[in-house]
């Protein structure tokens, strides 16, 4: 780690999470164990994963003060960490709780289809944003950040994060396009971290061209 969160705990609200366990819950543990992300002794003090959807504070959660069973937390919360955080090219990016945005570590993928096309899978890097900030991922910043993704090949997800609706915007920048937004509020578009850690899974957004 190159930073530390502080005061920061936005992705406790903002990123969703499921209780139920996925069939090879008990073989991403212990590959997890096997690879030394995860100690023994940790894994057996965790607490079971959480019903939370996004944009709903964990009820764990102690605002400005972390975590408050944060040395049993969860295997998703022990797993996961944000871009800004590991510093993965995001030096010039506030703090989440300043930003009101978080940037998943995790890459996800989305199916893109356009009329009289062939359907294309591409890699998109996720930032869920607060919902009472919609508009935070337009800072210059983070447009920047988009563009150096985009001409990696790699476009962008905005995740409005409201429990109730989820707003997805695909945002393809030069050279992917013409800073080109395709709206969608599908919910099933939708993966929480277990399932991201667990398997780097395909997800399907239909983009109209």
């Amino acid at each position: 780690m190159k930073r530390a969160c502080s005061g920061c705990t936005l992705c406790c609200k903002l990123m969703p999470m499921k209780a139920e366990k996925r069939p090879d819950y008990e073989r991403t543990v212990v590959g997890a164990i096997a690879v030394g992300m995860l100690k023994l002794d940790e894994a057996l003090r965790m607490v079971p994963d959480i019903d939370k959807p996004a944009g709903v504070r964990c009820p764990h959660q102690r605002t400005g003060a972390g975590c408050r069973i944060y040395d049993s937390r969860p295997f998703g919360c022990r797993m996961w960490n944000c871009r800004w955080l590991v510093n993965d090219d995001t030096g010039d990016l506030s703090r989440p709780d300043r930003s009101h945005y978080v940037i998943d570590i995790a890459p996800d993928f989305v199916t893109i289809t356009e009329d009289d096309k062939p359907n294309r899978i591409m890699q998109v890097v996720q930032i869920w944003v607060d919902a009472a900030y919609p508009n935070a991922w337009r800072e210059p910043a983070l447009r920047a950040y988009i563009e150096r993704r985009a001409r990696e090949g790699i476009a962008t997800l905005i995740r409005i994060a409201h429990p109730d609706q989820r707003e997805a915007i695909g945002v393809f920048a030069p050279p992917l396009g013409n800073w080109d937004e395709k709206h969608s509020t599908a919910r099933e578009t939708e993966h929480t971290i277990e399932e991201k850690l667990a398997a780097l899974g395909s997800m399907t957004l239909r983009l109209s061209g």
